[in-house]
């Protein structure tokens, strides 16, 4: 190795340019084959340094947001739910709503879509670089529950609300009791025109209250919530059971080409 390349590599470990330090020489060997002048060398390597930064970044902070699954916006077929107004569906996609505190409520049967939504909403802030926590309400709750229990609630609260993004899945298929409403109230409150929020849930919000075991905690979660909120009805077939039927379909589709080959052989 050239005395220059360590004085190189030793200066950018002193910078803590890690990526730079670790591939110095094949940076520089591609630097020099396509010809790059001084000052393109140096914003080709500060380039990668970043590029190889932001893609750690993005993976600590995909790990850390526990999505249960990865789901990408790009697969959500809007042909399937015509209920969702493309137009609005780009708006979400633009996540503009998030730079503003703003909130998004997504309401409807089971298996329409509304946790690959949510998740694929989620991953794309974490790509454009913001930190993003996902929690099913069950567990949610548990959590604050225990942290109510043992003392250190507002402690907990502080710890979700790190995140510029919360997602909370699958609101309303579990009751909550009236302190449990109480704990999720002041979680949301405090999110309040600062940070954003997803739920997704099985009931539209004129059915809070009935899982919901303190009425005026319920109305006070869901003023706060849908004051800068697009709120979203999804009202289509499931897509498990469409993707039941079709795996059905195909499996016959399947044993009736199989029969006709046996008959014509």
């Amino acid at each position: 190795m050239r005395e220059t390349d360590k004085e190189l590599k030793a200066c950018a470990a002193r910078l803590k340019l890690t990526f730079i330090r670790d591939n110095l020489e094949d940076l520089l060997k591609s630097a020099t084959e396509n010809k790059m002048t001084v000052r393109e060398a140096l914003a080709f390597l500060f380039g990668e340094e970043i590029r190889r930064r932001n893609a750690n970044r993005c993976s600590l902070w995909m790990s850390g947001a526990h999505f249960p699954v990865i789901k990408e916006l790009r697969d959500f077929d809007l042909t399937f739910q015509p209920s969702i107004d493309p137009g609005l569906f780009r708006e979400m996609c633009s996540l503009e709503w998030v730079g503003n505190g703003e909130n998004v409520v997504l309401v409807g049967p089971p298996g329409v879509g509304k946790t690959h939504l949510a998740i694929g909403l989620g991953v794309s802030a974490v790509r454009a670089g913001m930190t993003v926590r996902f929690f099913s309400a069950k567990d949610l709750i548990e959590v604050l529950s225990k942290a109510y229990s043992e003392g250190v609630f507002e402690n907990k609260l502080k710890e979700i609300n790190k995140s510029r993004l919360l997602i909370i899945d699958e609101l309303g298929y579990t009751p909550l009791s009236p302190v449990q409403t109480q704990l999720l109230y002041h979680l949301v409150a405090l999110r309040y025109e600062k940070k954003s929020v997803i739920v997704t849930s099985n009931r539209p919000a004129g059915q809070w209250e009935l899982f919901m075991g303190d009425k005026a905690a319920s109305n006070a979660i869901l003023d706060r919530l849908l004051h800068h909120c697009t709120a979203i009805a999804i009202k289509g077939e499931s897509y498990r059971i469409h993707e039941g039927r079709m795996r059905k379909f195909k499996k016959t589709k399947a044993k009736e080409v199989g029969a006709e080959n046996t008959q014509t052989s």
